[in-house]
């Protein structure tokens, strides 16, 4: 492809990021960045990012992404899901062009070059079956994470040394024992051992590891796994978090009932470098905003009106029990505006990036204020738009990179848009 034609292409990626090269304010990751009437930060796809991945790998769902603090990008390519016309290349010499199940574990430079990967389904005896989470420390060390009952939180180095097991599995039962169900009895109180250890940041200033499952936020020592302190919605002590489903309301159009618990699922949890933890409710399209310590700050709440997962998805249903596809089975699978979020790393981090599995979009929104500014990327599978976000990740440049699962199998760079590019 020529020089002339990418341009060209890149140029055309219309509907992606729409921008307006408005005036430059205050409201910027990067200097000299457009923003849009509401000062929404803009971007736009780089659709030749990242490079294909080596050696026959399938590129399957990419289920996290963190940037480290070498502007390395890492990422969660799990296998679970891989059909067999993605490795029909494990068929023997001369099966097919591509593919063979690649490492679960990748990690890319700036160019979206592989430059290390490792693990995967045999790797090591623990390894996550429903890999979620994984983060680069700064001290050379990778954390990842599943949500499947054994799964727990793993440390190795950065080339795949296993170094520390977090543990507090339940007890194994049969054979569903690696698997999650919805049949596991909530225990907002249990810390020796619970089911989703899956979801989980980790706090280098304090030296602590904080997951979210149930109800509840849980802060662990992050070398010793010794329980510290806990907290459910609105900073109630963990000894009144209710082990009852929260109710289900009906959609009409509106917001779901105000509730003071957090309502599940809880779908991520960030720190933000002024000390403020950010708890995605799935269940109530809504981020809580608290002290380290636990003390509730600050409700935002980000596309409210959309369905929300609580009550089997506002009760949406069409046709009963004897309609070949309702739209309560379709809703339960991707309802609700909280999948992931990561919150800009410009030095006031002004802006909290929130990809939305429900409507397929990034919404920005602002940190202090929580106000929704506008989102980027939409429905479908071109360059540019979204098939069911749920991992995302900033670099110091100001890229947002956003990862797809379902069948949407990819990772893509969106780009700050300058004022006055054409």
């Amino acid at each position: 492809m020529t020089k002339t034609k990418a341009s060209a292409i890149l140029a055309g990626l219309c509907g992606i990021a729409a921008y307006a090269a408005a005036s430059i304010g205050h409201a910027q990751v990067v200097t000299g960045q457009a923003v849009d009437g509401n000062g929404a930060p803009q971007y736009r796809v780089d659709p030749f990012w990242p490079k294909p991945l080596p050696n026959r790998w399938s590129m399957q769902q990419v289920v996290g992404i963190h940037v480290d603090h070498t502007e390395h990008i890492w990422f969660l390519n799990r296998g679970r899901a891989a059909l067999p016309i993605e490795l029909a290349g494990e068929g023997g010499p001369g099966a097919a062009l591509c593919c063979v199940r690649g490492p679960e574990v990748i990690e890319l430079d700036q160019d979206g070059t592989v430059v290390n990967a490792w693990g995967g389904p045999g790797y090591h005896p623990l390894w996550p079956v429903m890999l979620q989470t994984v983060i680069a420390d700064t001290k050379g060390f990778v954390w990842i994470a599943g949500e499947a009952a054994q799964d727990s939180i793993l440390k190795f180095t950065r080339d795949g040394k296993f170094v520390w097991d977090f543990g507090r599995r339940p007890p194994k039962q049969g054979g569903a024992a690696d698997e999650r169900t919805n049949e596991t009895p909530e225990n907002n109180q249990a810390l020796d051992a619970f089911v989703n250890k899956g979801r989980f940041q980790l706090d280098e200033v304090a030296n602590e590891l904080y997951i979210i499952d149930q109800k509840r936020v849980t802060v662990f020592d992050a070398s010793t796994g010794a329980f510290k302190r806990g907290w459910g919605g609105h900073g109630m002590p963990l000894k009144e978090i209710p082990n009852t489903p929260i109710a289900g309301y009906k959609w009409a159009g509106a917001p779901p009932p105000e509730e003071r618990n957090f309502v599940p699922a809880l779908h991520f949890i960030e720190i933000s470098k002024d000390r403020r933890v950010y708890v995605g409710e799935r269940g109530q399209n809504r981020i809580q905003v608290f002290t380290t310590e636990g003390k509730w700050l600050q409700d935002i709440h980000v596309s409210a009106s959309s369905p929300a997962q609580r009550g089997e998805c506002g009760g949406l249903n069409a046709g009963g029990a004897t309609a070949p596809v309702s739209l309560g089975t379709f809703y339960r699978s991707i309802c609700g505006t909280m999948y992931k979020m990561v919150i800009s790393k410009d030095p006031q981090q002004k802006y909290l990036f929130v990809a939305d599995a429900h409507n397929d979009v990034v919404w920005t929104v602002e940190r202090a204020s929580g106000k929704t500014l506008g989102y980027f990327g939409g429905n479908g599978r071109l360059a540019g738009q979204l098939h069911f976000p749920n991992a995302i990740g900033a670099d110091m440049r100001g890229n947002v990179y956003v990862g797809e699962v379902d069948n949407g199998k990819r990772i893509q760079k969106f780009a700050p848009v300058l004022a006055g590019a054409r």
